[in-house]
Parts: C-alpha cells; structure tokens; sequence
C-alpha cells in the first residue's frame, strides 16, 4: 500500500515539475488592459442640431451622412451676397463698356498708325501726321488707365463678395456631419434640437473590429519579441482562459517606470518598454479589459 503511494506521488510531482517548465512557471509574459483608437467627432459650425441619426452602440460606416445642423442663416446671408454682387456688377458694366469704347479707338488709331508709317516711306506722308497719331495713342492709353483706376475698387469689392460666398459654402458644407470612420459608437453627447457651437462634441467612435492590448516586459524579454510577431493573448471565461491570435504591432524604443496597474512592490520600481499588440475582435474584446500575453504557447 505504501509504495502504491509513493509511485502517485511520485507521478504527481513529476506532471507538476513538467506543467511548471512549458508554463514559465504559469506566468504570463506581459500583462496589460485592451485599447481602441477613439475618435471624438465634433460640431464644425454653430447653430440648432437638425438631424442626428447616431445612437450609442451603432455601427457605422465612414463617409455615412448621420446629421445636420441648421443653415438657414447661412442661406439667407448667401443670397444677401449674391443681390450685392448683381448690384455692383451692374455699375461695373458701364465702366467696362466704357473701356471697350476706348480699346476700339486704340485699334484704330494703332491701323492708322502703321498706315501713315508707309506713306512715309513712300515719301507720301509726313512725319507731323505719324506724331498727331502717336499722340492720340497716348492720351487713350491714358483715359484707359484711368478708367481701370475708377473701375479698381468695384472689381476688389467683387472678388471680396466672391471670397464671402465661398466662406458661407464652406460652412454650409461643415454643417453637414459625415462619420469619418468605420466604427462603433462609444458614447453621444447632443440630441437632435439642442444648439450646438463650434468644437462642441457629438459623439465618440472607435473601430473595435480590432482591439490593441498595451503590455509591458522588462527588459530581459526584449530580445524575444520582434514587430509582426505572433503571440498569444489570453482573457478570462468563467473559471478558464480565453485565447486568441494577437500580432505584436509596436515596441516602445524607449524604457519608462512601470505603470500604476503594476501593483507589487518588486515590479513598481521596474523599468520596462510598452507593446501594442492587435487582435481580432470576435465581439468579446472591451475597451479597459484585462488580458494576459503569452510568447510561447
């Protein structure tokens, strides 16, 4: 009986000797908490919130219209803009018609001109008739100028209207709220009616089809682990681990203090180097949850 006992406990300790060896002594080799890159998608212009199709826990697509706040104002200004454009533009067609006038004249006396130069040469012409028609060339060349120069501030008032009218489309433009990612929402901040300001927030959105664990190793178990590497990540399901595929996607390049998180003393005063590791999320992965990664497994 008693070296029936001896052989079982002889094969016990040997199974716990060999399940502490492929297990590194049932420790992990990082732990850490998942993460999301969070989008907080704010209001770009001021006014009441018309339309907002956005409810805590939608799914939506990048690019998808999901609201907008009231342009009425805006619209309205636009057309005060677009009278006074009509208005000056009309005071501004006589001047330019005037200056046509002058510019036809100017042709004419340029013919005249290239006329009386070959009557010279023919000996048929004198030289006072080629000066009265330089002449008359200059003053026209003058009253243009001059025309331009009345004419300066109707056409800068004209592009300063332009430049208004494409500001007020700009912000009709941004009234309209596009959801900039594929994603989740997080959490929604306004409600349909409420006055909204500029950089005020609407909602938070996260694409959580992938989560990233954030780990921390010391140093010694740096050169185990390379960008791209495979690894195992772990959660807790009920009384057993939940184990998924997970690729190391970033290493810090420098060492920092060993976060909070990290409770013992031994560890607290540690210097260690972050890791992000992406993992597919079947729907179980949460923002803040804990989990464990495994190098060897």
């Amino acid at each position: 009986m008693k070296k029936q006992l001896y052989i079982f406990l002889g094969m016990g300790l040997l199974s716990v000797s060999l399940v502490s060896c492929n297990s590194n002594d049932g420790r992990a080799d990082g732990y850490g908490n998942f993460e999301a890159t969070e989008i907080t998608v704010s209001a770009e212009n001021t006014g009441k919130l018309i339309q907002f199709n956005v409810n805590e826990g939608n799914r939506i697509q990048k690019g998808v219209f999901v609201g907008y706040i009231d342009t009425i104002p805006l619209s309205l200004k636009r057309e005060q803009l677009l009278v006074s454009k009509e208005v000056i533009s009309s005071k501004s067609k006589g001047v330019l018609s005037e200056i046509e006038v002058l510019k036809a004249k100017l042709e004419t006396a340029n013919i005249n001109k290239i006329r009386t130069k070959n009557l010279i040469r023919d000996n048929a012409g004198t030289q006072k008739q080629l000066d009265d028609i330089t002449g008359e060339m200059n003053v026209i060349n003058q009253q243009i100028r001059s025309v331009e120069i009345q004419n300066a501030p109707v056409v800068n008032e004209l592009k300063s209207i332009d430049v208004q009218l494409k500001q007020i489309d700009d912000q009709i433009e941004k009234s309209k709220i596009i959801n900039p990612i594929n994603g989740t929402v997080l959490v929604k901040y306004a409600e349909i009616d409420e006055i909204t300001n500029f950089g005020k927030p609407l909602y938070k959105i996260a694409d959580l089809s992938t989560m990233q664990l954030r780990t921390y190793i010391g140093e010694p178990q740096l050169a185990s682990i390379k960008i791209g590497q495979e690894v195992t990540v772990k959660i807790d399901d009920g009384d057993t681990m939940k184990s998924y595929k997970g690729k190391i996607s970033w290493i810090a390049s420098e060492a920092e203090f060993t976060p909070k998180i990290i409770q013992t003393k031994e560890e607290r005063v540690a210097l260690v180097y972050s890791v992000k590791i992406d993992v597919k999320n079947d729907g179980s992965l949460k923002i803040g949850m804990p989990a464990e990664m495994w190098v060897s497994q």
